[in-house]
């Protein structure tokens, strides 16, 4: 279906969500988190996946067996398109609106290492260090997973080692309450913006 929007209704939701993260609430309001949730955001992703590739739309519910905070329900609506292992396109609705981003969520081991080893290099290094600047001053915010220190078997001095502490890295743009939310626009912004945060995704994916 063609996208229109994310009513009002959706921001709302997740404004009484997060007052009330119960299953009492949830089952009340399940059809208004259907309608003015989940299907806009299916209908938006489907609209971009002829560019970008199909998306997972995140299931409502937290996984909660492992975690201190035991509310049943996420208070924000994700969708991802994956272009390598936790690697790829992100888009976000919650109650403090919407937000896009893009990068790798999580690497470790053999993936890490190659990561690193493609930030230590002259060449692939000051590559991606110039990616992450243009994305900086295009308005987006670099984050991401980082150690205290540096990694070990990393000079301190490493003229990259803020990227080399990085366990995850992510460039993210929030929009906020834009009314663009709310129209069939957003999805011309989400496209300009994850052509933007490509080059990262396309670097990680590379190199990863």
């Amino acid at each position: 279906m063609t996208f229109d929007g994310f009513p009002e209704a959706a921001l709302d939701f997740y404004d009484d969500l997060e007052i009330d993260n119960s299953k009492v609430f949830w089952e009340a309001h399940k059809d208004t988190y259907a309608t003015a949730v989940r299907a806009p955001m299916t209908d938006l992703m489907a609209e971009l996946a002829d560019e970008f590739g199909a998306a997972k739309i995140f299931r409502p519910h937290r996984d909660v067996r492992f975690s201190k905070d035991k509310t049943p329900y996420k208070t924000h609506q994700g969708a991802f398109i994956a272009t390598a292992p936790a690697t790829g396109y992100y888009a976000h609705l919650g109650a403090p609106g919407f937000r896009v981003g893009g990068g790798f969520y999580e690497a470790s081991g053999e993936r890490l290492a190659a990561l690193r080893g493609a930030i230590d290099h002259d060449r692939h290094g000051a590559e991606l260090a110039k990616i992450l600047g243009r994305l900086e001053r295009a308005g987006w915010t670099i984050g991401g997973d980082r150690l205290k220190t540096a990694p070990r078997g990393w000079p301190k001095d490493h003229p990259r080692i803020e990227l080399l502490r990085h366990r995850s890295l992510t460039a993210m743009r929030d929009y906020g309450f834009d009314e663009v939310i709310h129209t069939p626009g957003l999805v011309a912004r989400v496209r300009a913006d994850w052509r933007q945060v490509t080059p990262l995704i396309d670097w990680v994916t590379r190199h990863g």
